[in-house]
C-alpha cells in the first residue's frame, strides 16, 4: 500500500512577502509627493483652491468607482456618514492653511496628534503616558512661545492643531459607519467633504480654477495624495499586521519632512528634526505598547 504525502506548503518568496510594506511604503510617499505638488498652486489659486481640486477630484475619482448611489441608507446612517465627511473636509481644508506658513513635516507632525491623542485615551497603562510627555515635548518645541527668527507662524500651528483635532474625531465618527460597505462610505464622504470644502476654493479662485494646466496639477495632486494612498493601504492592511502597520504609518511626519526639503525647499532646524522624532517616537510607542494601533492610521487614508 503506497502513501500519498501532503505537498509541502509554499513559502511565499521574500519578493511577494515584501509587497504589502513595499505598497505602504508607496502610500505615505505618494501622499507626501502628492501634497507638495499641491502646496506648489498656492501662488496660483491659494491654499483653498488647492484643497478644492484634492477633495473635489477625489470626491468625483471615488463616486465613480465605488457608486455611492447603490447603497441602502437608514437616515442615521446617511447623518452619521455626512458628519465623519465634513470633519474629513475640514481636516483638509484645516491642514492646508497650515501649510501656507509652516513646512509639510511639521504640519504632519502636529495633526499627527489628533490620532495619537485619540489611541492614548483608550488607554490605561502608565507607560502610555511616557508616550504623551515625549508627544507634548515634541509639541512644545513647535508651539511659537520663543520670541526668535525661526519660530513658527502661530496661525499655521493653530490650522495644524485644528487638523489634528478634526483627524481625531475624524476617527471617532468613522467607527460609526463601519457597518456599512467600506468604499461606498469613503465615497459619500468625501463627496460630503467637497461640498464642505470646494465653495472655499470657488470664492478665493474664482474662475483661476477653470485654467487646463492649473486643473491637471490639481488632479495629480488628488490621484497622489488620495486615490493612490488608499488603493496601495488596502493592500497593506489585508498582509500587515495591526501593530506593523501603525508603527509605518506613524513615519509619515518624517517623510513629509524630507518630501518638504527635497521638493520644497523646506530645509528644517535641528531643534524642529527632533520634535518630528519625539512625536514619532510617540507614535510608534503607543502602537508597540497596544494603545489601539487600528486608530493611529486612519482607515480611510484619503482623509488626511
Amino acid at each position: 500500500m503506497t502513501t500519498v504525502s501532503a505537498p509541502a506548503p509554499t513559502v511565499p518568496s521574500p519578493l511577494l512577502r515584501a509587497v504589502p510594506y513595499l505598497a505602504l511604503a508607496g502610500s505615505i510617499v505618494a501622499f507626501c509627493v502628492g501634497t507638495s505638488f499641491g502646496k506648489q498652486l498656492f501662488p496660483s489659486v491659494g491654499a483653498t483652491g488647492a484643497i478644492a481640486y484634492r477633495v473635489g477630484f477625489s470626491a468625483l475619482i471615488l463616486v465613480l468607482l465605488f457608486r455611492p448611489w447603490r447603497m441602502r441608507l437608514t437616515r442615521a446612517d446617511l447623518f452619521a456618514t455626512m458628519r465623519y465627511g465634513a470633519v474629513l473636509g475640514l481636516m483638509n481644508l484645516s491642514f492646508y492653511m497650515a501649510l501656507r506658513t509652516i513646512p509639510l513635516g511639521l504640519a504632519i507632525a502636529i495633526e499627527f496628534l489628533g490620532p495619537l491623542t485619540v489611541s492614548l485615551l483608550h488607554s490605561r497603562r502608565p507607560a502610555h503616558f511616557a508616550m504623551v510627555g515625549m508627544a507634548a515635548a515634541g509639541l512644545l518645541l513647535l508651539l511659537p512661545i520663543r520670541d526668535t527668527p525661526h519660530s513658527l507662524d502661530p496661525v499655521g500651528v493653530g490650522f495644524a492643531l485644528l487638523a489634528g483635532l478634526c483627524w481625531g474625531l475624524y476617527i471617532v465618527f468613522g467607527k460609526k459607519t463601519t457597518h456599512l460597505p467600506g468604499g461606498q462610505a469613503v465615497a459619500l464622504g468625501m463627496a460630503t467633504g467637497a461640498l464642505v470644502v470646494v465653495p472655499f476654493g470657488i470664492y478665493e479662485a474664482g474662475t483661476a480654477l477653470l485654467a487646463p494646466s492649473l486643473m491637471l496639477i490639481g488632479l495629480v495632486t488628488a490621484v497622489l495624495s488620495s486615490a493612490v494612498p488608499y488603493s496601495l493601504e488596502m493592500i497593506a492592511l489585508k498582509q500587515i499586521p495591526e501593530n506593523r502597520f501603525g508603527v509605518l504609518m506613524s513615519l509619515e511626519p518624517a517623510v513629509g519632512a524630507v518630501a518638504g526639503a527635497v521638493l520644497l525647499g523646506e530645509h528644517l532646524l535641528a531643534l524642529q528634526w527632533l520634535a518630528i522624532a519625539l512625536v514619532v517616537a510617540a507614535s510608534i510607542g503607543s502602537v508597540v505598547l497596544g494603545g489601539a494601533p487600528k486608530e493611529l492610521s486612519p482607515e480611510v487614508p484619503p482623509g488626511q
